[in-house]
């Protein structure tokens, strides 16, 4: 379509990034590279794959941030910013996990506790952070001052009759089901991504977690924020 000449290669991926190198080299410019970016990103050729769209959008500005560009909402070639100078300013300036935090419409309680890990793109403690700011709002709604497990059983416990915190009207026994069932997710999420990161160093072997795993935590504590947006606190509590 750009009418740039083809060039054998064995795979498809050095047969274009040569084909890109020689025309480049003929036109002493790289207009080339940039209306191939054009062309491949426009928008028409993602109406039914928009997570792709975004994924190749975001790496594509990762490797253009070094030389102070980016591809815009329109697929298009753009100037950045700033230049990126070091691998942190890639991540930073491409926003690779942000961009995707923001499509699934994270809720800013998730955002608050952990930016700057986020900005770097540090799984390992974006992921302790934003679990711990579940247990802060706990505190802060509450006025209790436990922590993990033992902070979810004062909250939202019926030991004293009704519970600090409820997420319903904790009347029929739907609702206390409902209510205790999210207790259970409470004490599952910090079971399993507050409590390993805190006892466990960051390179260690057996606490592995992908980007994908992170994202969809992600969006599990924006539910759970979203829930406590709604609940009612005990007078007193």
């Amino acid at each position: 379509m750009l009418r740039i000449a083809d060039v054998e290669a064995p795979n498809k991926r050095t047969r274009l990034g040569g084909a890109l190198l020689d025309q480049q080299h003929r036109d002493q410019a790289s207009n080339c590279v940039i209306r191939f970016i054009t062309e491949a990103m426009a928008p028409g050729r993602f109406l039914q794959d928009r997570r792709r769209f975004d994924a190749l959008r975001d790496g594509l500005t990762e490797a253009l941030s070094l030389v102070g560009l980016r591809v815009n909402e329109q697929g298009k070639v753009a100037r950045a910013a700033a230049t990126a100078t070091t691998l942190d300013e890639v991540a930073r300036l491409a926003g690779r996990m942000r961009t995707e935090l923001a499509r699934r419409g994270v809720h800013p309680e998730v955002l608050r506790y952990c930016e700057e890990e986020l900005l770097r793109e540090s799984l390992f403690h974006a992921v302790f952070e934003a679990t711990k700011g579940v247990s802060e709002r706990l505190r802060q709604m509450s006025g209790l001052s436990g922590d993990g497990a033992g902070l979810v059983d004062q909250c939202f416990g019926a030991a004293a009759g009704v519970p600090a915190v409820r997420i319903n009207d904790y009347g029929t026994g739907s609702e206390v089901s409902e209510h205790r069932g999210f207790a259970n997710l409470l004490r599952g999420i910090f079971g399993t991504f507050r409590n390993p990161p805190a006892h466990t160093p960051r390179a260690a072997a057996g606490w592995a977690l992908t980007e994908a795993d992170a994202l969809d935590l992600f969006s599990m504590l924006s539910l759970v924020h979203r829930r406590l947006d709604a609940a009612t606190v005990r007078t007193g509590a």
